[in-house]
């Protein structure tokens, strides 16, 4: 889904529904819009005090916290948006509104860059796979495209919820020469792929990545037939819980974007991982808008560019 500079932000109630069906997906795009949703909040919302402000502010992001339980981005934001030092109410409302649009721009400009330096590897005539519906991976490719460099791309539907297509449409849109595949159909082209390109939802200290189910497998096929791997994250899907161990919850979602059906049967039970783990030793680059690095440099982005407070609570 497209993000226009200036959108309103919806109400909290709103927002964390939308986000929990699935009406806005992808890792920036929640984060994002979850930030506006906290600033349009925070100069409504009514208090009589600056204590009563923060403690509504902390349940309004805790509403949205509970929505994706796996995309670090969402909480990364909360807290980047939520924070202040501010005594005054009135002050302390417009520090959150600040805190919210400059996230939402540099979330922006943070896609543009992504693209600009992944774009460097790839070579005129590569044959790009993609997965999911990232913006920061078809940045990217975008970026290439616009470079003149006649990419080829092979995206996948990405079952259950099918957000390949909404990624060859946006290929279609910008007249790359593109092919949808089913996701099992990988190992099948995979020898005819020059590099793999996908997003995240979430970078551990360790520098393995969380991302749609059905990557961890593309990893491997690609490992497998030496393509080349690359992660194409924005800074903010660094996760700093994961530097003093905090495991990765991977969501579970409902049966019916499985098997609609699932209630008439009264002996299997359908399981729906939203997400894989795919190890760092099967990544080649993660490219992020302050630089590629290698995954097992991934800590240092955790240390140096978010900085220990994003852990705490809220």
């Amino acid at each position: 889904m497209p993000f226009e500079r200036g959108q309103i932000g919806m109400s909290i109630e709103t927002t964390a529904e939308k986000i929990r069906t699935m009406q806005i997906r992808g890792a920036g795009l929640i984060a994002r819009q979850a930030a506006l949703a906290l600033k349009e909040f925070a100069l409504v919302v009514p208090a009589s005090s600056i204590e009563e402000f923060n403690s509504r502010m902390a349940e309004a992001g805790e509403m949205l916290l509970h929505t994706r339980p796996t995309a670090v981005s969402l909480g990364n934001a909360v807290r980047m948006v939520v924070r202040h030092k501010e005594s005054d109410l009135g002050v302390a409302r417009a520090a959150v509104a600040k805190n919210a649009d400059e996230f939402v721009e540099s979330s922006l400009q943070a896609v543009g860059r992504i693209g600009e330096i992944g774009s460097r590897r790839v070579q005129s005539g590569d044959c790009i796979l993609t997965h999911c519906n990232s913006s920061a991976a078809l940045s990217v490719i975008e970026k290439a495209h616009l470079e003149g460099k006649g990419i080829h791309v092979i995206a996948t539907e990405s079952r259950p919820r099918y957000q390949g297509h909404l990624t060859i449409k946006r290929l279609d849109d910008l007249g790359i020469d593109a092919q949808m595949i089913v996701d099992s159909a990988v190992r099948t082209v995979m020898n005819e792929v020059d590099l793999v390109v996908v997003g995240a939802d979430v970078i551990t200290a360790s520098g393995s990545l969380v991302n749609k189910i059905g990557t961890s497998q593309i990893a491997l096929s690609a490992h497998e037939a030496r393509t080349p791997f690359m992660v194409a994250a924005e800074t903010y899907k660094f996760s700093p819980e994961t530097l003093a161990g905090a495991p990765v919850v991977i969501e579970e979602r409902g049966p019916e974007e499985v098997y609609p059906a699932y209630r008439e049967l009264r002996s299997v039970r359908i399981r729906n991982p939203a997400f894989d783990v795919t190890p760092h030793h099967y990544i080649d680059v993660i490219c992020t808008e302050v630089g590629a690095i290698p995954p097992e440099m991934s800590y240092l982005i955790i240390k140096e560019r978010l900085g220990w407070q994003l852990s705490d609570s809220l």
